[in-house]
C-alpha cells in the first residue's frame, strides 16, 4: 500500500520548524553583522530588514482571517495590541504608534510597533507575556500556529540576544504600509560558504563582542546615571513650579483685573468702531477667560480669609503672651520681696535665740550660785542645831 499522504498538520509543522531554522540564521547573522559594524544599526541595514521580513512571516503564521465590511482581514498587528493591555511599560509604543498619521493599515502599525519594541530592547519581554497568556492568542492564531506551539518559546528565547545591539531606526518617512516582505536567502548562502573561511578567526571575533559588551554596558550605566539626574532636576523643577502656581492666583489677582478691565475697554471700543465681529470674539475670549478669573477671585477671598483667620489666631496668642508675661512677673517681684521679709525675720529669730541663749546661760550660773548659797546654809544651820543640842545638854 502506497504511504498516506501528508495532513495539514504535518505542514504546519514543517512551516513551524522552517521558520524557527530561518528566525535563528536570521539573528545570528543579525549580531554578527551588528558587531563587526561596531555602530548603531539604522533601517536601511540589509540583516535587520531581513529579521523584520522573518519575523513577519513568524507572526502571520496561523493567523486567523477575519472577515470585515472591507473584506478579509489577516493582521499580525491585532495580538501586539494585547500587549498594551497586559504590560502597561508598552503603553508609549502603542501611543507612538497611533500618533503617526502616515501609517494607514494595520500591517504598518504592526511594522512600527517591531520597530519600536526593538529601539527599546524589549521586543523578548513583549512576545513572552503574550506566551504567557496564550488563551487570548487563541481568539488570532490558529491551534496549529507558531505562536500557540513550542517555536514561539524558542524563538522568544533567541530574541533576547538582540539586547546587545543598538538600532536607531527613523519611522518618519518611511513606507510601511507598502512595503512587500520577502525572505532574501543568498545572504543566508553567503553566510554559509563563508562559514568555513571564518572559522580561524572565531576566538577574536568572541573577544571582539565580549569588548563590545562591557563598553555597552559601560555606557549603559553613564546613561542611566544622567537619565537619573535628570529625573531629579526635572522633579525639582515640578515643584517649584507647583509652588508658584498655588501662590500665583494671590500674587495676581491685581492683574488679572486689571486685563479683564481691558478686556471690556478694548471691546466697547472696537463695538463703537464699527467693528462688531472683533467684538464678539473680544467678547468669546472673555467667556473662556471668565471661569478662570472667577476662580481666581473665589481663590483669593477663600486665601484672604484663612490669613485673616490665621493673623487673628496669632493676634490673640500673642496678647495671652503678654498677659502671661506681665503675670509671671508681678508673681516674681511678690516672691522676692516675701523672700526678702522672710530673710528679716529669719535674723530677727537668730537675734532673739541668741538672747535667749545668754539669759539662759546666765539663769544657770545664778541657779548655780543659789543652789551653793543653799547648800552653805544648810551646813551652817546643821552646826547650830548641833551646838544648840550640846548647849541644852
Amino acid at each position: 500500500p502506497s504511504p498516506p499522504r501528508p495532513g495539514a498538520r504535518y505542514h504546519a509543522m514543517e512551516e513551524r520548524a522552517n521558520l524557527m531554522n530561518m528566525m535563528k540564521l536570521s539573528i545570528k547573522i543579525l549580531i554578527q553583522s551588528a558587531l563587526s559594524l561596531g555602530r548603531t544599526l539604522d533601517s536601511d541595514f540589509p540583516p535587520l530588514q531581513q529579521f523584520f521580513v522573518v519575523l513577519e512571516h513568524c507572526l502571520k503564521h496561523g493567523l486567523k482571517v477575519k472577515k470585515t465590511f472591507m473584506g478579509q482581514n489577516k493582521s499580525f498587528f491585532g495580538p501586539l495590541e494585547l500587549v498594551e493591555k497586559l504590560c502597561p511599560e508598552a503603553s508609549d509604543i502603542a501611543t507612538s504608534v497611533k500618533n503617526l498619521p502616515e501609517l494607514k493599515t494595520a500591517v504598518g502599525r504592526g511594522r512600527a510597533w517591531l520597530y519600536l519594541a526593538l529601539m527599546q530592547k524589549k521586543l523578548a519581554d513583549y512576545l513572552k507575556v503574550l506566551l504567557d497568556h496564550k488563551h487570548l492568542l487563541s481568539e488570532f492564531y490558529e491551534p496549529d500556529a507558531l505562536m500557540m506551539e513550542e517555536e514561539g518559546a524558542v524563538i522568544v528565547g533567541l530574541l533576547v540576544g538582540l539586547n546587545v545591539i543598538d538600532a536607531n531606526l527613523c519611522l518618519k518617512g518611511e513606507d510601511l504600509d507598502s512595503q512587500v516582505g520577502v525572505i532574501d536567502f543568498s545572504l543566508y548562502l553567503k553566510e554559509t560558504q563563508d562559514s568555513d573561511g571564518k572559522q580561524d578567526g572565531g576566538i577574536t571575533a568572541v573577544l571582539d563582542q565580549k569588548h563590545y559588551v562591557e563598553e555597552l554596558n559601560r555606557h549603559l550605566s553613564c546613561t542611566v546615571a544622567d537619565l537619573q539626574n535628570k529625573i531629579d532636576c526635572l522633579e525639582k523643577t515640578n515643584s517649584k513650579l507647583q509652588e508658584e502656581v498655588c501662590i500665583w492666583p494671590v500674587k495676581n489677582f491685581s492683574y488679572v483685573l486689571l486685563e479683564s478691565e481691558f478686556f471690556w475697554e478694548v471691546a466697547v471700543r472696537y463695538c463703537l468702531g464699527g467693528m462688531p465681529g472683533l467684538c464678539m470674539g473680544l467678547c468669546g475670549v472673555w467667556k473662556c477667560l471668565s471661569p478662570t478669573f472667577d476662580y481666581i477671585a473665589v481663590t483669593r477671598k477663600s486665601l484672604c480669609k484663612e490669613l485673616e483667620k490665621e493673623l487673628e489666631l496669632q493676634i490673640g496668642m500673642k496678647t495671652e503672651m503678654e498677659i502671661a508675661m506681665k503675670l509671671l512677673e508681678k508673681d516674681t517681684h511678690e516672691k522676692q520681696d516675701t523672700l526678702v521679709a522672710l530673710r528679716q525675720q529669719l535674723e530677727e529669730v537668730k537675734a532673739i535665740n541668741l538672747q535667749m541663749f545668754h539669759k539662759s546661760q546666765n539663769a544657770e550660773c545664778s541657779l548655780q550660785q543659789k543652789t551653793e548659797a543653799i547648800s552653805s546654809f544648810e551646813g551652817k544651820t546643821n552646826e547650830m542645831l548641833s551646838s544648840m543640842k550640846q548647849m541644852e545638854e
